[in-house]
């Protein structure tokens, strides 16, 4: 793992970004590490001036993201890893490849992105019923969930991060209680994987999916599914092709069956250019260290709650117990409208976003304090000029 002041070194060279905009927007859309566009712009050049030619070296380097993702999961096995378009189509694999009865339970917060409410409620039609769990004032989320729980909860999904607020969940004791009840485990980890750990063995997770685009610093259209092995046989697949079974690549072969491994969850041809920028993109973060991410990514969101908490207007939107601290932070002040604010600060070229009623701030580790006081001194001459 490199010293800090190579790290610093490191992410200057990688985020030129944060010389030109404010960027604080992290959990919808990151910039692209500079080794990134350098992976995606030499794949380019390779399929203009010779195709497929080295078609094999394109299946190592999935065959190298695959253990990059096991390795960030500490996942078990490769074989835990599939390779999907987004987080919606890997829970998407989950709800509609699990066996539901009338009256079954899904248990979700109130809290949710729609991705991870949408997809339950679509199976309303099969009579599943959807409980969203107020957790927004709870003193402990955690035991307002797991007291939820009854004899016809079937699975509980919870995102690692909310996307409105960055409230932070305790995946571990949210794992045990599922363990301890019968109940899978989901996780939609898009807000949190990248920043913190997400050790899915020690964390009894079932499934966990997430996109590349956000805190993973990767493209979009390409995402993980992890899919524990007890489970991989027992979820109903919907979509078949050539690269889901398990003899993929003999093609006169007229019998098959389903890949023992994840990738029976993967229909067809793999996103190439996406699986070579994604892994470039977790190169740095493996380099860097996750729980060095960690903890520069909590040094960043703690210089700006403290701003918030000093500033005589404005109204912290996001949770401060111990451990609920991601890297999202969510505020308003109460005389000016989100919307209107939002503006003023597009003007300051800052990349944020309105959400969860107020303006989310969610740099990454790569930002500058100096950076986040840009931002700041950008927040307090906007509601100057507004009020």
């Amino acid at each position: 793992m490199p010293n800090q002041t190579s790290i610093e070194d490191l992410l200057e060279q990688e985020f030129p970004v944060d010389q030109e905009l404010i960027y604080l927007n992290h959990a919808a859309i990151a910039p692209l590490p500079a080794r990134t566009g350098r992976a995606i712009h030499d794949f380019a050049h390779e399929c203009v001036h010779e195709g497929s030619r080295h078609y094999g070296r394109w299946q190592a380097q999935e065959a190298l993201l695959r253990e990059q993702l096991r390795a960030l999961l500490s996942a078990p096995s490769v074989d835990d890893i599939a390779l999907v378009k987004n987080t919606s189509e890997g829970l998407s694999m989950i709800a509609y490849g699990l066996h539901w009865s009338e009256g079954d339970e899904v248990i979700i917060t109130n809290q949710e992105f729609p991705s991870n409410r949408i997809i339950w409620e679509s199976l309303r039609q099969q009579g599943v019923l959807v409980t969203e769990v107020d957790v927004s004032h709870s003193v402990s989320p955690e035991d307002a969930i797991i007291d939820a729980f009854n004899e016809k909860t079937r699975l509980l999904s919870v995102s690692s991060v909310q996307f409105g607020t960055g409230l932070r969940l305790n995946l571990k004791n949210l794992g045990t209680a599922c363990k301890d009840a019968n109940i899978p485990f989901c996780v939609d980890a898009i807000q949190g994987l990248g920043v913190f750990s997400h050790n899915v063995v020690d964390m009894n997770i079932d499934f966990l999916v997430a996109d590349a685009h956000k805190w993973l610093l990767g493209p979009e259209g390409i995402g993980v599914f992890y899919c524990a092995e007890k489970w991989r046989e027992r979820l109903k697949l919907y979509e078949y092709g050539w690269h889901m079974v398990e003899h993929m690549g003999d093609f006169d072969r007229r019998d098959w069956h389903p890949a023992a491994s994840a990738r029976r969850f993967e229909c067809g041809s793999p996103n190439t250019l996406g699986v070579f920028a994604f892994s470039a993109s977790l190169s740095l973060l493996l380099e860097i260290g996750i729980e060095t991410v960690e903890q520069r990514v909590l040094k960043r969101t703690d210089h700006l709650r403290q701003w918030i908490d000093q500033h005589p207007a404005l109204e912290n939107l996001s949770p401060s117990g111990p451990g609920q601290l991601a890297g999202i932070t969510t505020f308003k002040h109460p005389k000016i409208d989100a919307a209107v604010l939002f503006k003023a600060l597009q003007r300051h070229n800052i990349m944020c976003a309105p959400r969860g009623g107020g303006i989310r701030f969610s740099p990454h580790c790569y930002n500058r304090l100096e950076t986040l006081n840009r931002a700041i001194k950008a927040v307090e001459i906007s509601i100057e000029s507004i009020t």
